[in-house]
């Protein structure tokens, strides 16, 4: 028995008769049990929309009544408005209004918070009239997929992927070719990082990456799976006949005379098809200088310091995501000169940069870390940027290139500076090496910045003191924000993410522990007592500024 018919019942307005042949013949037809019940004619459309109100406790609208050209676009996935029967009224801040006929469809309730990320407000409206504003305003997506054909999009893949798009799409795939370019075009309007294209049994669905959380944007019909990725391995110019095996590759969109955006292709075989991830690899970004990644004055100054020595190391450490590769571009463009001569291998280099000398590691080919580093050594090179030192044979390597008068950047997997020493040690690199050459460890991670739409809250010293303030900074001083949401930020209440960083020089105090094969405790104790705050400290400044939420920081750093 469906909850509609179980209120019915308990309301009184159908017996347990009718109920039970109601049932009966919707689980027979295969069709809902609203259908079912309206057709029989044992209540009209408009006595189940005041009964559902009311029992409820929704409010009910008349559409008679409302501007329906005022109902917003692209809020709801146009499937999911056709199969569950539902409409976005409107949105207001982290809040959606749905218009639904049947209050108990919690499933409908559920796929919309799901894919909206919002809190879901039911509105009642007539069952008939809702099927007809539906057939009148609900377009599939093969409708779509038809109308982004005939769009005029100002984009251009470049001399190379136009010729082979001649040779090989036919005239029935140019929708496709046209829906993949809105979507790459709407990826990077929004500032995605990455594009998700995911296929399963009995739907396809494509989300963006955005400030680090992935978002619902399209569900395209399961039937044009294999035409999409397709279409994306012949631009990225992989084998398209070899589904079997994962593949990597590259692409670039033109978007204009002046601006070319680079993607890294990956492809995964899944039990229902390809799934793609492309990476958005904007140029830009280790351009905007070191003042826009979130650096404290003190911060970037000690930065700084260190990557303006003649040789040593400094290492960057991080989780995947967490900005490590434009903070490393960063400071290579910063040093980047005429008279410097740079060399980085990279697995593979996401972000083409003029002057400096890029390759890309190839396991397969034999040009491995170890290989290309050993090379560059025999390039006359100043500076070298290892991608990531994975093991002993490269963190040899690299610490020998770091004391024969090197500059040396590379990246681990760590959670904070202190543990980056340990986890050489760990790798079997000899304590003696590491005290020589390493000379900075930098850790970040990347929280949310809040929207301009953004509001003064209030939390409980207690809350506070047990995040990590201490009790002379609660003042009075400052205030913290929490996120509000509006049409800018799409009602997350974020805008853009800020850079959250630990800095530890080391210095001659960590480099006597590191010898004596001190702990990473020990190691983070010496770093306190020498000024270096920790990621969680630099997290609560940035609160403390109003750059992001206490909630966020306390997310993304370990205390």
């Amino acid at each position: 028995m469906s909850g509609l018919a179980r209120a019915l019942l308990q309301g009184g307005r159908l017996s347990a008769g009718q109920i039970e042949t109601l049932t009966r013949q919707a689980t027979t037809e295969g069709n809902p049990f609203i259908d079912v019940l309206l057709v029989s004619g044992a209540i009209d459309a408009k006595s189940l929309a005041a009964f559902c109100a009311e029992t409820f406790g929704y409010p009910l609208l008349d559409f008679a009544s409302f501007n329906l050209g005022q109902l917003p676009g692209k809020i709801i996935d146009s499937k999911l408005m056709m199969s569950q029967r539902v409409i976005a009224l409107g949105k207001r801040g982290n809040r959606v209004s749905v218009a639904i006929s049947d209050p108990t469809n919690l499933q409908a309730l559920d796929q919309i918070k799901f894919q909206t990320e919002m809190q879901v407000e039911p509105v009642i409206v007539e069952h008939t009239a809702l099927l007809q504003l539906i057939e009148k305003f609900g377009q599939s997506a093969e409708q779509t997929l038809r109308d982004l054909s005939g769009d005029d999009l100002d984009i251009d893949f470049g001399a190379e992927e136009v010729i082979a798009q001649a040779e090989t799409l036919e005239i029935d795939d140019a929708p496709v070719v046209k829906f993949l370019q809105k979507i790459l075009t709407d990826a990077i309007n929004m500032g995605a990082s990455d594009l998700h294209f995911e296929p399963f049994e009995k739907f396809y669905r494509i989300r963006f990456r955005v400030d680090g959380v992935l978002k619902e944007m399209a569900q395209p019909p399961l039937a044009i799976k294999e035409k999409l990725a397709s279409r994306i391995k012949v631009i990225s110019k992989l084998d398209i006949s070899e589904k079997r095996v994962p593949q990597d590759g590259r692409m670039k969109l033109v978007m204009s005379k002046t601006k070319a955006i680079d993607f890294r292709v990956s492809t995964l075989p899944t039990l229902f098809g390809e799934k793609i991830v492309m990476r958005i690899l904007d140029a830009t970004q280790a351009q905007m200088g070191i003042e826009a990644l979130g650096y404290d004055a003190d911060q970037k100054a000690t930065l700084m310091e260190a990557i303006e020595r003649p040789y040593g190391m400094v290492l960057v450490t991080g989780p995947t995501g967490s900005g490590k590769t434009v903070s490393l571009y960063t400071c290579l463009n910063i040093l980047n000169k005429p008279g410097i001569n740079i060399s980085t291998a990279e697995d593979p280099a996401e972000i083409n940069l003029p002057g400096v000398n890029q390759v890309n590691v190839n396991d397969r080919a034999g040009l491995t870390f170890p290989v290309a580093l050993k090379a560059f050594l025999r390039q006359d090179p100043d500076i070298i940027m290892v991608g990531e030192i994975r093991d002993l044979e490269t963190a040899d390597i690299a610490i020998k290139a770091a004391q024969t008068g090197h500059m040396v950047f590379s990246t681990l997997h760590t959670n904070d500076a202190p543990a980056t020493l340990t986890r050489l040690m760990n790798m079997g690199v000899a304590p003696f090496n590491i005290a020589s050459s390493v000379i900075l460890i930098t850790a970040q991670r990347l929280a949310r910045r809040l929207c301009t739409c953004k509001e003064v809250t209030s939390i409980p010293d207690e809350a506070l003191l047990q995040a990590g303030f201490r009790e002379d900074e609660l003042d009075g001083s400052w205030q913290p924000y929490k996120p509000v949401g509006c049409d800018r930020c799409t009602g997350s209440g974020y805008k853009g993410r800020v850079g959250i960083y630990q800095i530890m020089p080391i210095s001659e105090e960590i480099e006597k522990i590191i010898l004596a094969h001190g702990s990473a405790l020990d190691i983070e104790a010496q770093a306190q007592r020498d000024g270096v705050r920790s990621l969680r400290q630099s997290g609560l400044i940035k609160v403390k500024q109003g750059l992001t939420s206490l909630e966020e920081v306390v997310g993304c750093t370990n205390e």
